[in-house]
């Protein structure tokens, strides 16, 4: 009979077993390729020495194929719970050492058991992803088991934060679990999400692509905005996450964390004074307005190669963690399209989910005309955006720099469509359409045309026939904007509104 002794040590074999994974070849060939290991990743990312592994022990069923004597440590796997910056977080990471990291039935078991855990404990999710897709021996076990992340992933919306980060390979079936998540991180090079490979496609439809081209982050990143982070390597990437996370409350009951950034809420910036070109038609990048009025000039940008025509992103007021949505001027005169819709429709929810407060910056000319938006949507995709502000019950502040036209100055979160404070600027423009352009309608019959169309242009380009109705709050000086943006959220911090009771709403998907 075994000594205790001789089962602790027999304890520490299996352990060191279950830690090296598919052995040293494979994790060499990992980091040849570029890569961390499953384990490598999760040190990396947690705070050091707390990370705690659960089901290390835990290994498939699978009799089909000769899978009986495939032997695979922690499943493919490494999942558990730590801290980052002292908050409790759980985690999963596929170890594409481990049969390529594919998911079979107790593979999915391990990722369901830390979701259903992070749901209860209220705590951010992350998932690590670089897997070869469904184990294929494993079948309708294997589908069940991505049915089963997919469910959990849908349950936790809106409660937890959840982050997906695409290291590797994720295809099929797989890429809908990140889909549905909150945030999607990829590594340049490295990573890839499709649903169906170059190899498929070529065989399906003659097309040649290669997996970079076809699914890889700078692809996400800018022309599909599945993604919304595109990183250098996995030590940027896990680095990008944990600063994501210090704006983020650990749940939707929780409140961001608060950080003390040492910038003055009284501060003022008298070069936005003269930062706004004299001719309205002359582009400026609103990312100097943003760099301006925030802590410390910075602000960390969500989907920044997507849509770059509306800027979304994290930053915060006197140390407060609040979602900035502006329209850039400097791309596409800053009109909304599909894309910037459907970006800035999806950023907002998050914040209202979240508890963010959100703060709207507007310079927009109206929606992007041309056959191209209305035969794509644009109807629908703009309808997403009016949804979600009208919606969302957070604190909305809305600063009007320039040109607010027409369905585009609504869809930028006027007044009627529930901000709380309307701020403009001296420069701001608030009109059905742009002012020439009303005149050439209202007096084209004119005979003293020009001279009325001047006049209009004179009394409508301002923001004052808005602030006679109401609709504007406050016409500031633009070097008070950061002081009065943290006086209206200070204002605002005990704000309570309740939407009708509803299983939930119907968003124009």
């Amino acid at each position: 009979m075994a000594t205790i002794q001789e089962k602790i040590d027999d304890l520490k074999k299996r352990q060191e077993k279950v830690k090296v994974g598919g052995g040293q070849k494979r994790i060499e060939k990992q980091h040849a390729s570029g890569k961390l290991t499953a384990r490598e990743r999760v040190e990396k990312l947690l705070d050091a020495g707390t990370f705690v592994e659960l089901d290390q022990f835990v290994c498939h069923r699978c009799t089909n194929f000769g899978m009986e004597n495939v032997e695979s440590p922690g499943e493919g796997v490494v999942t558990g719970y730590g801290t980052i910056e002292g908050r409790l977080v759980y985690v999963y990471a596929q170890d594409f050492t481990v049969i390529g990291g594919s998911l079979g039935e107790m593979h999915a078991n391990k990722i369901v058991k830390v979701q259903k855990l992070a749901l209860k404990m209220g705590a951010p999710l992350i998932g690590i992803n670089d897997s070869g897709g469904a184990r294929i021996q494993e079948a309708i076990d294997a589908l069940s088991g991505y049915g089963k992340i997919f469910y959990q992933n849908t349950a936790a919306s809106g409660v937890i934060p959840q982050i997906s980060v695409i290291m590797g390979p994720c295809a099929g079936g797989a890429v809908y679990s990140p889909a549905i998540t909150d945030f999607i991180y990829m590594v340049k090079n490295t990573s890839q999400m499709f649903i169906t490979g170059p190899q498929v496609i070529k065989s399906v439809t003659a097309e040649e692509v290669t997996a970079e081209q076809l699914g890889g982050a700078l692809t996400h990143n800018a022309t599909s905005g599945v993604a919304h982070f595109a990183t250098e390597n996995d030590d940027d990437c896990v680095q990008q996450v944990r600063y994501l996370l210090s704006f983020l409350p650990s749940n939707n009951l929780d409140e961001a964390p608060i950080v003390e950034t040492g910038d003055d809420a009284n501060r003022m910036d008298d070069g936005l004074n003269t930062l706004l070109p004299d001719n309205p038609n002359q582009p400026y990048n609103m990312k100097d307005v943003i760099k301006s009025i925030v802590d410390n000039g910075e602000f960390y940008e969500v989907h920044a190669h997507y849509a770059q025509n509306i800027i979304t992103c994290f930053v915060r007021f006197d140390g407060q963690p609040v979602g900035i949505i502006a329209n850039q001027p400097n791309v596409m005169a800053g009109c909304l399209d599909i894309n910037a819709s459907d970006k800035a429709a999806r950023f907002i929810r998050f914040c209202d989910a979240f508890n963010l407060p959100v703060v709207n910056i507007v310079d927009v000319p109206g929606f992007l005309p041309g056959t191209d938006q209305e035969y794509g949507g644009i109807i629908r995709h703009g309808a997403k955006m009016l949804y979600a502000y009208c919606e969302a019950t957070v604190p909305k502040v809305t600063v009007i720099t320039r040109k607010a036209y027409g369905g585009a100055y609504l869809a930028m979160c006027s007044q009627d469509l529930g901000a709380d404070q309307v701020l403009a600027w001296p420069s701001a423009e608030i009109a059905v359409m742009g002012p020439a352009g009303a005149a050439n309608i209202i007096f084209r019959n004119d005979a003293d045309a020009a001279e009325k169309t001047a006049k209009y242009v004179e009394d409508f380009a301002t923001p004052y026939k808005a602030a006679e109705r109401g609709f504007v709050d406050q016409v500031i000086e633009p070097k008070e904007t950061r002081p009065r943006i943290i006086t209206a959220l200070n204002m605002l911090a005990s704000k309570r509104e309740q939407r009708p009771a509803k299983k939930h709403g119907n968003i124009p998907l």
